[in-house]
C-alpha cells in the first residue's frame, strides 16, 4: 500500500490518498489536482513531486 498527503505538495490542502500501487495513487491525485486545483494536467515536475513524497502505508 502507497500513501500521500496532497499538504506536502500543496500547503494547506487536507487531501489524503491511499491505494494499493504508485500508479493507482497518480492517478487519484491526478484527479483530484482537476477538481480541487483547477490543473487541467499535472506538469512532469509536480508528479516528481509526489513520486518524492509518497510513502508506504
Amino acid at each position: 500500500m502507497k500513501q500521500f498527503a496532497c499538504g506536502d505538495v500543496v500547503p494547506g490542502c487536507r487531501a489524503t490518498f491511499t491505494a494499493e500501487s504508485e500508479d493507482d495513487i497518480l492517478g487519484e491525485v491526478a484527479a483530484h489536482a482537476r477538481e480541487a486545483h483547477g490543473m487541467a494536467d499535472v506538469p512532469a515536475g509536480v508528479v516528481a513531486e509526489v513520486r518524492a513524497k509518497l510513502r508506504d502505508a
